[in-house]
């Protein structure tokens, strides 16, 4: 018995929609608190994909400001320099140039992170739950950009939190 070809269309459909849903935009990929020599560290993967709105006013020059949440908060500022051609991510004082999006997205995808949290601050045997996210952080865009931000669906760029538990 052969598929029908209306049900084999819709399929192909749904599967292409729910793609370009899933295409961009932030989601977690992993999260999970690691044990060390000196504490414990956050390891997190996200999957980091702007769209057209948000790449194009990258492209004019505007910063980024993303930030991943576990309880502590750590923010990235991703920009674009017209004149060097070049994509700035900087955290603090370090930062790295990247000639293409693609490989800045990519090295913020992944989200490593010390945490001040010593063995002796936890309790071996309890479970904790954690949870981390990342998102734009729109307050800091320009003025003109914020009002934007607010009335736009385009610049609504987060993942929702993802809960887990780690146990020390």
């Amino acid at each position: 018995m052969s598929p029908n070809p209306r049900t084999l269309l819709l399929c192909l459909l749904l599967a292409i929609v729910s793609w370009g849903v899933a295409a961009e935009g932030i989601s977690v990929k992993s999260a999970r608190v690691v044990a060390g020599d000196e504490g414990y560290t956050l390891d997190a993967a996200f999957n980091v994909v702007f769209n057209q709105t948000i790449e194009d006013v990258l492209n004019r020059g505007v910063a980024l400001n993303l930030r991943a949440e576990f309880e502590l908060i750590r923010e990235w500022r991703l920009a674009y320099d017209v004149l060097t051609r070049k994509y700035r991510l900087s955290t603090g004082a370090l930062y790295q140039n990247f000639d293409q999006l693609e490989d800045a997205q990519r090295v913020l995808s992944v989200f490593r992170e010390n945490l001040a949290l010593g063995h002796d601050s936890v309790h071996s045997g309890s479970v904790y739950r954690a949870r981390v996210r990342m998102r734009l952080d729109v307050s800091r865009l320009p003025k003109p950009f914020q009002v934007n931000a607010i009335t736009g669906r385009d610049w609504n760029l987060g993942s929702d939190w993802h809960y887990f538990e780690f146990r020390p």
